[in-house]
């Protein structure tokens, strides 16, 4: 199966992990490029506008908002040529199975193209916009990644 993994860029390293073993048992994985790490900073989008002042030190037009728009368009592509996605959800500032909001539109558009979509750990209660995760009917892994069929 082609699986897409989806997930924080805070979890990157989580997910190349991942990638080797959804490889090693024979499934072909895409995961998001290191396109959102900003030039120059070795640093993540979102982290490196942490680090400066916030998302609102970034208005409309600056540059930053131009590779934030091609990594989601590069992305939704490898969602589109896949079977399925797999959402990497861990804890976050101290939410457990976080799942951000552009996870979230990547989950969206894995519905909408009636893709598989795998979650590896349960979403906290905490993210408000949960019962529209569940509405999409993912399969819950529990850490479980045999379970991916």
């Amino acid at each position: 199966m082609k699986i897409t993994i989806c997930g924080s860029m805070t979890f990157y390293n989580e997910m190349l992990t991942l990638k080797k073993d959804l490889e090693s048992v024979g499934h072909e994985v895409l995961i998001p490029s290191v396109a959102l790490e900003v030039p120059g900073e070795g640093k993540y989008f979102g982290q490196y506008m942490e680090d400066n002042d916030g998302i609102d030190a970034f208005p409309e037009g600056h540059p930053l908002w131009q590779l934030k728009s091609d990594a989601i368009s590069e992305h939704f592509e490898k969602i589109e040529k896949s079977d399925s996605i797999l959402v990497a959800n861990y804890e976050k500032k101290g939410v457990s199975g976080y799942v951000g909001g552009n996870t979230l539109i990547e989950i969206g558009l894995a519905f909408y193209l009636k893709k598989k979509i795998f979650i590896l750990n349960n979403t906290s209660s905490e993210i408000s916009y949960k019962q529209e995760i569940m509405g999409m009917q993912p399969i819950i892994l529990n850490g479980d990644l045999s379970k991916i069929k």
